[in-house]
């Protein structure tokens, strides 16, 4: 089992930033991706940013690609969401998510608001 607990969220004005992070404590030696997902009321979960504990290769959705910028620790333990330039569509509720050998993400964190004011 992986346990994740974030931190970070929070009331933001537009263009304004935010850091999420995650952190993730037990079998992590079987995760193989780090990511962040973000639902919005009445929405569904979408996917923001992913990270490969192999390689740190990284990938993102359109929506936050140039604004957003996730990383990891050295241990990998950890990861992060650096947000800039952020819009009211931003808002929502961000989750971290961790993806076992499968490739699944089975393992998810209580979730973070953040609110983009205009």
């Amino acid at each position: 089992q992986v346990h994740l607990v974030e931190s970070g969220g929070g009331l933001v004005q537009t263009g304004g930033t935010l850091r999420l992070s995650c952190a993730a404590s037990g079998r992590t030696e079987s995760v193989t991706f780090m990511a962040w997902f973000r639902q919005a009321p009445g929405k569904e979960r979408d996917f923001v940013a992913a990270v490969r504990r192999s390689d740190v290769s990284t990938y993102y959705a359109n929506s936050v690609k140039g604004r957003f910028t996730i990383s990891s620790d050295s241990a990998k333990d950890t990861i992060f969401l650096q947000m800039n330039s952020l819009k009211p569509e931003d808002t929502a509720t961000y989750y971290c998510a961790m993806a076992g050998i499968g490739g699944l993400y089975e393992y998810w964190g209580q979730g973070t608001q953040v609110t983009v004011s205009s």
